[in-house]
């Protein structure tokens, strides 16, 4: 198979990454041992991605679960395998992190300098070069293992002027969960609607990223199309959790036919392949222009290449991007941005109540008061089935404030999804709250995103 073919750019034929590829996935994937001779855990796999076959049994010793804990949630999640369980299944907090997905969201924006760069760049093929890095770049966020808390519905995320960009995101549907996005600076515009999907198999659950996320460039109206790989999260119950997203990443030009085809390899016998990132730019007729390398969690480069993807003479690989420096021992593996994306540094002038900053669950998981998060997170949830009912008494529906439901429905590898819109309503709010002489501190707000008033009572 030709390089030509951008499905197989991830190391199936000929070109610089073929004896890579080849030598990886001699290696196969990372070693699974099921922990059997154990009643009540015949089948469950446990993976040490740092080992091999033999210590699957030490592995499942260890993790941050206390054994009584442990065993059981086992029994009580037995029964939901093979089942999606985005939002079926009350979690305990102790697996949680102090942040909610529509925040999680908001970490793409860290280096959001890279879309710049793709805006203001005349050569397209290095366009998607910095684009596709940009998307690359979010992953050393996403291996934490914490659980980030569901959102409430209509609950919202804003982040204000963070490098001239400015972000909303707001919880768009319950059930099935939603969440739907926009970011915007002179550059580019983000938009993105979001529909997890999940399939529960025992020690693992395998996270399917159903969503369309587009981004325009300014300059030249470019819209440029991401469809990101599955994430695989290992090791839920017994051993240490790790998170792994083997397969492609394609972000197509729509514009121009151009395409980005980005492999992330499986993790190997110990730790062999894990991180690693590699694949093409190709133009309109699907053949490469440019190889790219490197791995998710440190940095990516980039080298021009001749038709059959070797490296042409005279180049040399270019870092494009790398990681940021990190918090050490960091209780949440937070990055700085993170914690930015946590604190009321970010937050615009007149907040909304809506915001998850506010929710009291994750404020009080952030000051380290597991059980008033615990029972504070059983609160909202009771709530906002009270407000279920109440919607359904009256037979209303819910309207989000900043996105409206579109017509459109787009086909993903994963399933169809309904596509959301940012329907603009929010520019006129933020223009009047920053014009606004209300100078309430923002963290006395209480959280509020009902739809009836009652419910914040």
């Amino acid at each position: 198979m030709s390089p030509n073919d951008p499905k197989n750019s991830g190391g199936g034929g000929s070109g610089f990454f073929a004896s890579i590829a080849s030598s990886i996935s001699s290696l196969g994937s990372a070693m699974t041992k099921s922990v059997n001779g154990l009643v009540g855990y015949e089948g469950l796999e446990v993976i040490n991605p740092e080992g091999s076959t033999e210590d699957a049994a030490e592995e499942a010793n260890r993790g941050r679960w206390k054994q009584e804990d442990r065993d059981g949630y086992w029994k009580m999640m037995q029964k939901y395998i093979g089942s999606d369980v985005t939002s079926m299944v009350t979690l305990p907090v102790i697996i949680f992190e102090p942040m909610t997905m529509l925040q999680k969201m908001a970490e793409l924006m860290e280096y959001s300098h890279l879309l710049d760069m793709a805006d203001k760049t005349d050569d397209p093929y290095m366009r998607m070069v910095y684009a596709s890095s940009w998307a690359i770049s979010v992953y050393y966020a996403f291996q934490r293992t914490w659980k980030p808390f569901n959102p409430i519905l209509g609950e919202t995320y804003e982040m204000a002027n963070y490098n001239g960009v400015n972000f909303i995101s707001e919880q768009v549907s319950h059930h099935p969960p939603m969440s739907a996005g926009h970011a915007e600076n002179e550059h580019f515009t983000y938009d993105c609607t979001s529909k997890l999907k999940t399939k529960f198999l025992g020690n693992s659950i395998d996270v399917y990223p159903v969503g369309r996320t587009r981004v325009t460039l300014k300059r030249d109206g470019v819209v440029l199309d991401l469809v990101p790989p599955l994430t695989k999260v290992h090791n839920l119950i017994f051993g240490r959790t790790w998170v792994d997203s083997p397969g492609e990443m394609i972000m197509t030009n729509l514009t121009t036919g151009d395409k980005v085809v980005l492999y992330f390899q499986p993790c190997g016998w110990f730790g062999s392949g894990r991180y690693e990132v590699d694949g093409y730019v190709y133009d309109a007729s699907e053949e490469p222009k440019i190889l790219m390398t490197g791995k998710w969690n440190e940095s990516m480069s980039y080298q021009q290449c001749d038709g059959e993807g070797e490296p042409l003479p005279g180049t040399e690989l270019k870092e494009v991007w790398k990681l940021a420096d990190v918090p050490k021992d960091d209780k949440y593996q937070y990055t700085h941005f993170a914690h930015k994306i946590n604190s009321f540094d970010t937050a615009p002038k007149k907040l909304l109540p809506s915001d998850s900053r506010l929710r009291p669950d994750r404020y009080a998981l952030e000051m380290g008061d597991m059980s008033k998060s615990g029972n504070e997170k059983s609160s909202l949830e009771e709530r906002q089935r009270a407000e279920k009912r109440t919607r359904e008494e009256k037979s209303e529906s819910f309207t989000p404030k900043w996105f409206d439901i579109t017509e459109e429905v787009t086909p993903t590898p994963w399933g169809d999804l309904e596509v959301y819109q940012f329907n603009g309503k929010y520019l006129e709010h933020r223009e009047a709250a920053d014009k606004s002489e209300d100078n309430t501190d923002p963290k006395s707000i209480p959280f509020n995103p009902w739809q009836f008033q009652d419910m914040s009572i």
